[in-house]
């Protein structure tokens, strides 16, 4: 867990980041240019009985500052807006529990990452179990065929083990990518076309063999802008947990935590 010092330093670096989107924003305003799209993807894992009303609070924030879109999207965004998208990793039960109806009371869509080799159980891949996710239970597959055609829900993979793909052979890596997109579609009777690498944890080779394995965009960790060009393959997500303080959630949803991607090698 980080430090409160740690969180503090982060935050200021951060308000002096939206400082300087601020001014330049103004100054855009100022020479009436319209400026380009802002976009942010927020990724969170499970969202607890007790975190719900936290993250209720979050999403009313989000609507406040930005205009929510499905991370799945194809589509242009309207130069001199901000968007924001809203995704969960992992497939954890939690969240249709306690997300989802907190996402369908404010029509916000959200994009469902699931890994496919832990169906029903704990998350084989956290061994702590002092760790948050540790008691946490996947989905089972009858209990994803029940929200398959929700329409708030875009479903993506998430591999089928949960292994850091950086450390994959050519072989593996594929079945990682190729395994979990064919059951997913088998079950939602639909096409599976968005990947999350776990942890973030990919390279350029790994990105190619995605695109080869059918995906239209694959999401990593790096804190970056989202959507920045027509047909983006590789876009960066910004970590949110309902613990989030509301000035550190806010600057979030403002892209001010981007300046943390030029330390972050998950991309």
């Amino acid at each position: 867990m980080m430090s409160f010092a740690s969180r503090i330093v982060k935050l200021g670096i951060s308000s002096l980041c939206w400082t300087a989107d601020s001014v330049g924003a103004a100054a855009a305003r100022f020479l009436r240019r319209r400026g380009s799209a802002r976009a942010t993807v927020l990724y969170y894992h499970a969202i607890n009985a007790d975190e719900r009303g936290r993250f209720a609070a979050q999403m009313d924030a989000l609507i406040r500052c930005a205009a929510p879109v499905s991370a799945a999207d194809e589509g242009a965004l309207e130069p001199g807006r901000r968007y924001a998208a809203v995704t969960f990793d992992d497939g954890f039960a939690s969240v249709v529990e306690h997300a989802l109806p907190e996402l369908e009371a404010r029509r916000i869509p959200m994009t469902f990452f699931i890994p496919t080799g832990c169906w029903g159980q704990r998350p084989s891949w956290v061994k702590n179990p002092c760790a948050r996710a540790y008691r946490q239970r996947l989905l089972t597959p009858d209990e994803l065929q029940m929200i398959a055609t929700h329409p708030l829900v875009t479903f993506g993979a998430h591999s089928a083990t949960h292994p850091d793909f950086l450390t994959l052979d050519e072989d593996r890596a594929r079945r990682e990518l190729q395994v979990p997109k064919a059951e997913l579609e088998r079950i939602l009777g639909r096409e599976v076309a968005v990947f999350s690498f776990p942890h973030g944890r990919c390279d350029t080779g790994l990105v190619d063999m995605a695109r080869a394995a059918g995906y239209r965009r694959v999401f990593t960790i790096s804190p970056s802008w989202a959507f920045r060009t027509p047909g983006e393959f590789v876009t960066g997500r910004i970590a949110v947990e309902p613990a989030d303080w509301p000035a550190e959630f806010w600057l979030k949803v403002r892209g001010a935590y981007r300046w943390q991607s030029l330390f972050n090698s998950g991309a």
